[in-house]
């Protein structure tokens, strides 16, 4: 692990007395910082030296910053100062510190997945989207904390230790992008590359209100991402995605990433072009609305940060109508028989001999049952009132060949039907909760790893899906659930319990190839919200 260094004197030709504070600078968004460099306000290099400087500030409280490159982004920093004075042609990111997610290629760092082993393999290529981001201007800071194996909703692993959300150190900032959500969150970086397989993307901007787009699979080459024990699953995609801390700054992103050309270096990405949520004319879009899949409950101030989202959109000519999803449990039953197809024999191997967190051991442990003892441990479960982990332990099993195939069959014939049922409507859009909870105790994805129903769902169907910060948990909805027997239920209620003042997000998801219609609908949100007290505009740490 690289060492985490102070900010040196900057080589501004303006005096240190003159350039902008540390916190001025940090709180900018990436556009904003961007203009600010282009017109000769702020250095390429004063920008660096302050969010280093920020990073040195938070970091040891959250831990999310795991792999620092600092020398070469203060040295990319100065060059790009120069150049700017040579009357350089400037890219769209000129200047802008970022991070990279640890799941990533990025030279001269490695990239673990949160596992010891590969702690010392340090990348000497890159792949496009980070060459992308480079060329338009951005600067890399560093890499990201991930969970072991990028397998759950928590960043915390046996290599990097746990990350904590800048909004409550007790809390999680999500996971897989987890450290990328705090980092952004916390002012330690402009923009990040994370990326998303069950709700890894949206999941992290909810917990800790920033904003994000998945876009549809596979809209975003791959090609960064060393493949590990996942390599040949292709029926839910791994898709790469921007996080930042306004839509404008993920809508510019996804540009820069989803520029024409891809598809003549990676021949699974389709040369669908990009479209342009500026075009979009909101007024009269129509949305489907839910606040609760069927599968797994959502909190309280979950369900109302859909309703005050909803109430922005109709407050700017968008109708918004009740809908519910179909059959969200048979989504959530593909959804884990097709990942957990190989038994967990790949992520083990992947682990060569390390030990699993408790997360992926129980997931080991679930699929390693003898399939003659099934019936009576889910029995058992069940006579003691744990209903949810005793579906669990029937479904999720190694499957065969043939097994395979029909599960892959099974959820095209769902995606047709969720499609029809959208259809029937004439609905353009989906409004939904991204998680069911709000930033989640540590620990708690070792019991309740399915409350992130409401992002899984839209991997299985590959939809493209954003979450932008709408509201904060209030005092009045730290309860409301029903009494139950069953530990995830009851687990979920503590999690409710000390959440006030937590972020909250909202989702927004759009057909495939229709990623405009999702940022459009965000930036209406967004719009709508932003000057509302409780919005989620800055943590306390």
């Amino acid at each position: 692990m690289a060492t985490i260094t102070q900010p040196t004197t900057t080589l501004s030709t303006r005096t240190m007395s003159s350039a902008p504070a540390t916190d001025a600078i940090t709180r900018l968004s990436a556009i904003e910082l961007s203009a600010r460099i282009r017109a000769g306000e702020i250095s390429a290099r004063e920008a660096t030296d302050a969010v280093i400087a920020r990073i040195a500030a938070v970091n040891p409280s959250i831990n999310a910053l795991v792999f620092d490159l600092f020398d070469a982004a203060r040295a990319t920093a100065q060059a790009l100062d120069d150049a700017q004075a040579r009357g350089a042609t400037l890219g769209p990111l000129h200047g802008v510190p970022i991070t990279i997610k640890d799941q990533f290629d990025v030279r001269g760092s490695p990239a673990t997945w949160g596992v010891k082993s590969r702690a010392q393999v340090l990348a000497t290529s890159e792949g496009p989207l980070v060459a992308r981001l480079r060329a338009a201007g951005a600067i890399i800071l560093g890499k990201t904390n991930v969970p072991q194996l990028l397998f759950y909703a928590e960043s915390d692993n046996p290599l990097y230790g746990r990350s904590r959300n800048p909004w409550n150190l007790d809390r999680t900032p999500g996971g897989s992008s987890g450290g990328e959500g705090a980092i952004i969150a916390s002012g330690g970086s402009f923009f990040g590359l994370g990326s998303d397989i069950g709700g890894s993307l949206r999941v992290p901007s909810h917990f800790c209100g920033i904003a994000t787009i998945k876009p549809t699979s596979p809209r975003l080459s791959g090609l960064d991402n060393p493949r590990y024990f996942d390599s040949g699953q292709e029926a839910i995609i791994a898709q790469a995605g921007p996080m930042a801390r306004t839509v404008a700054d993920v809508d510019l992103g996804l540009r820069i990433l989803a520029a024409p050309g891809q598809e003549a270096i990676d021949a699974t990405v389709p040369p669908v072009p990009l479209g342009d949520p500026r075009r979009v004319q909101v007024r009269g879009l129509r949305v489907a609305m839910y606040e609760d899949d069927g599968f797994f409950p959502a909190s309280p101030g979950v369900r109302r940060a859909v309703r005050v989202a909803a109430a922005a959109l109709e407050a700017q000519g968008v109708i918004v109508e009740p809908w519910t999803p179909p059959d969200v449990t048979q989504a959530m039953d593909l959804f884990v028989q097709i990942l957990g197809a190989d038994g967990g024999r790949g992520q083990q191997a992947t682990l060569a001999g390390e030990k699993p967190t408790p997360q992926l051991g129980s997931l080991f442990q679930a699929a390693g049952l003898p399939a003659a003892a099934r019936p009576l441990i889910a029995s058992l479960m069940r006579a003691s009132g744990q209903q949810r982990t005793a579906h669990t332990v029937e479904i999720l099993r190694p499957a065969s060949a043939e097994r395979y195939w029909q599960l892959c069959l099974a959820r095209t014939v769902y995606r047709a039907r969720f499609l029809t049922q959208l259809d029937a409507g004439r609905y353009d859009a989906i409004l939904c909760p991204p998680h069911a909870l709000p930033a989640m105790l540590h620990g708690a994805t070792v019991t309740i790893p399915f409350a992130a129903s409401y992002s899984m769902l839209y991997n299985l169907l590959m939809f493209p899906a954003g979450v932008v910060p709408v509201t904060r948990v209030q005092e009045s909805e730290q309860g409301g659930r029903a009494a139950s027997r069953d530990n995830q239920e009851r687990l979920a209620a503590r999690c409710d319990v000390g959440s006030v003042g937590l972020p909250l997000g909202a989702q927004i998801v759009a057909r495939p190839w229709r990623e405009e219609i999702v940022l459009a609908l965000m930036a209406a949100v967004e719009a709508g919200v932003r000057t509302h007290a409780d919005f989620p505009a800055q943590p306390p740490i």
